[in-house]
């Protein structure tokens, strides 16, 4: 089989299986209160993708402004990396975060917040569920972020995939008025 055609197979695959997770209302055990977005990078030749819940800093029930880091995001606790359902990633072809090879594939990603600040993206082998569900025993990888204070106060929980100056790429996590980021790079 012609090698461009498996990967175009494998891109339809893999967007496929991003919108039916992001969008089937039997994964939801309840009413969503947040947006979802699917996000899509094409890094190196790699096709990468994102689904996720962008709650607001709001509290949709009460207008009422919340606290973000340190509060929504607890410190010491494992939080989804979103809202609602699970947080979804998908590389097409393997990545390296930090010291750590990802195979090509599906992965839940979640977030660690330490009290001094400092966070680590926890690569989960475990799909499929609902947001607060966490499988400790599954998790592939956890990979130091850098965190960055932001001048502007960002609304909306954003998740971004971008290419990095230096190569590779760079997963973003922004809201309130933090930034925390880790480089990929994708296996040769």
């Amino acid at each position: 089989m012609n090698k461009s055609f498996t990967i175009g197979i494998d891109l339809i695959l893999i967007v496929i299986a991003s919108t039916l997770f992001s969008t089937l209302p039997s994964l939801a055990q309840q009413k969503r209160l947040s947006p979802h977005e699917s996000i899509h990078g094409f890094i190196d030749d790699n096709f990468l993708s994102i689904v996720y819940g962008r709650p607001y800093t709001k509290n949709p029930r009460t207008g009422e402004m919340r606290k973000i880091w340190g509060g929504l995001v607890p410190y010491g606790k494992v939080w989804r990396t979103g809202a609602d359902e699970a947080t979804l990633f998908f590389t097409q072809k393997p990545i390296t975060i930090g010291s750590t090879t990802i195979p090509a594939g599906g992965y839940t990603l979640f977030t660690l917040l330490a009290e001094d600040s400092t966070a680590k993206l926890i690569i989960n082998k475990h799909l499929g569920d609902w947001g607060t569900e966490y499988h400790e025993k599954e998790d592939f990888a956890r990979v130091d972020m850098k965190k960055q204070t932001l001048e502007k106060l960002v609304d909306q929980f954003t998740m971004v995939i971008e290419k990095n100056p230096s190569g590779g790429g760079v997963l973003k996590l922004t809201w309130e008025n933090t930034e925390y980021s880790v480089v990929f790079t994708v296996v040769r």
